[in-house]
């Protein structure tokens, strides 16, 4: 059967149920779960996967809102990755080129894993017509993988082997341009630190207290002076999720700050989350305190896999990308009035130096980059993190960006949040089911390709064995309030 015919047959199918594939995205825009608590979401996906015909296994790994759908039987088994969850404190009307939250605080598709999860769906679907009007062998899995922001829900699903069975996994991630996902990330880390002092009248007697709070404070400023001392890549993060309480006049019994630590390699972050850790129990002996540690979740650095992305840079190039209508332009327009000078710029350099492309100056007018992006390999690393990385490490991974956004519009922002619901990203999210699922039919028609990427992971992971980064006894968690 010819491309052509592939890349036809996909369209058919697709096409012909996007109403239902929208209203799935957009009642998950509306759902706006955070991680681990995707309930109607997963029950959403788990139910369309049904009614297409594919046998859905729940709560797997221990997971409540983690699934997998399957369809075929033997190898190659093939599993594309999908995401549901959204952030807190981004609750946004959509198609608003406005601030305007839905819910003060409440939560908001921030990463557009509405659109993710959706257009996996889209995929393995066209992938199961494909497949039984051809008689094509093997397996197609959808793996509904929860809690990516913030809790690394694919390196539990991956440390209760949910993934040893794999021959290879696709992925993609909602952007604003069209290109290959080829860099690494960072790995990391994310631990509380609890610090327990004695509460005391702060004007009274306060020399009876001890203050948590004052811990948290001192160990903050303690790890701001680490900075200058690791690895220029690594980076930082920390939020004070309890500062003991409301009352000034009150000597803080207890507070609790959360790290997020992160490096190109897992040996890195080890050794920084060592520094920092001492850190803490400095703080705590300063405060005559006592520190806490609670391990909240983890996740290994990503590695591109060029045998698989070639393929599916083959499926970006293949598939047309999306066009607009005078609405969606002027709506564009509006929107890229609210991306900033230093976002667009960042953005520009990016392209650059991921894939040595120039942006026009024009785009500030046109609002798009209306070309797909080279695929090359690279060495380059991507200041983010993703759990992604711990499945790469387990079975040969290729990703892409796809086109749902204006370009430079920001990841983790309201600007996003408007956008994840109006047919600009509807077009996006179809257009990349498209590819995921060219990208799969072609691997179970050239599983040769499949054969050449566990070479490459082999060659790339010489000498380091996985080992995941969540150890057994931590269990995996919803967003503390």
């Amino acid at each position: 059967m010819k491309t052509v015919d592939v890349i036809s047959k996909i369209e058919e199918v697709i096409e012909a149920k996007r109403d239902t594939f929208i209203d799935i995205s957009d009642r998950i825009w509306e759902y706006a779960e955070t991680r681990f608590e995707e309930y109607q979401s997963a029950q959403l996906l788990c139910q369309a996967l049904e009614q297409e015909g594919f046998s859905v296994e729940r709560e797997v790994g221990g997971i409540k809102t983690a699934f997998i759908g399957s369809f075929g039987s033997g190898k190659p088994v093939i599993g594309i990755l999908g995401e549901y969850d959204a952030l807190s404190g981004l609750s946004q009307h959509k198609n608003s080129s406005q601030k305007e939250p839905l819910l003060e605080r409440g939560n908001g598709h921030g990463c557009g894993h509405n659109l993710f999860g959706t257009s996996v769906l889209a995929a393995v679907v066209a992938v199961k017509e494909y497949m039984e009007e051809y008689n094509i062998p093997g397996t197609i899995r959808y793996y509904g993988c929860p809690g990516e922001e913030g809790g690394s829900g694919k390196t539990f699903m991956v440390r209760e082997g949910l993934f040893d069975d794999v021959d290879c996994s696709l992925t993609w991630h909602p952007g604003s341009f069209a290109g290959m996902f080829s860099a690494t990330t960072l790995a990391n880390y994310q631990i509380f630190f609890k610090f327990k002092g004695i509460a005391s009248h702060a004007a009274a007697s306060p020399h009876l207290g001890r203050s948590a709070l004052d811990a948290v404070e001192l160990m903050n400023v303690g790890a701001n002076y680490l900075r200058e001392h690791i690895i220029p890549e690594a980076r930082i993060h920390y939020s004070i999720v309890n500062a003991g309480g409301l009352s000034p006049n009150v000597v803080q019994p207890e507070a609790e700050v959360l790290y997020l630590i992160r490096a190109p390699q897992m040996e890195d972050v080890k050794e920084i989350y060592e520094r920092v850790y001492n850190i803490a129990r400095g703080a705590a002996l300063m405060t005559e305190t006592e520190v806490e540690i609670e391990f909240d979740k983890a996740c290994s650095n990503y590695i591109p896999n060029n045998a698989i992305g070639a393929v599916m840079h083959q499926n970006l190039q293949r598939i047309a990308l999306p066009k607009y209508d005078s609405t969606e332009k002027e709506f564009a327009a509006e929107m890229m009035q609210q991306i900033t000078a230093a976002d667009l710029k960042s953005t520009v350099a990016e392209v650059k130096r991921q894939y040595g492309v120039s942006v026009s100056k024009e785009i500030k007018e046109s609002c798009f980059l209306n070309q797909v992006l080279p695929f090359k390999e690279s060495n380059e690393i991507l200041f983010g993190s993703t759990d992604v990385g711990d499945v790469s490490w387990i079975t040969p991974t290729a990703q892409f960006w796809g086109p749902c956004f204006v370009f430079a519009t920001p990841a983790h922002s309201w600007q996003l949040v408007s956008q994840g619901a109006t047919s600009i990203a509807h077009k996006g999210m179809l257009h990349s089911g498209k590819v995921l699922a060219g990208t799969a039919i072609d691997l179970f028609m050239n599983p040769s390709v499949i054969e050449q990427a566990k070479v490459e992971l082999q060659q790339k992971t010489e000498g380091v064995p996985y080992e995941c980064p969540i150890a057994k006894g931590v269990k995996p968690s919803p967003i503390k309030q």
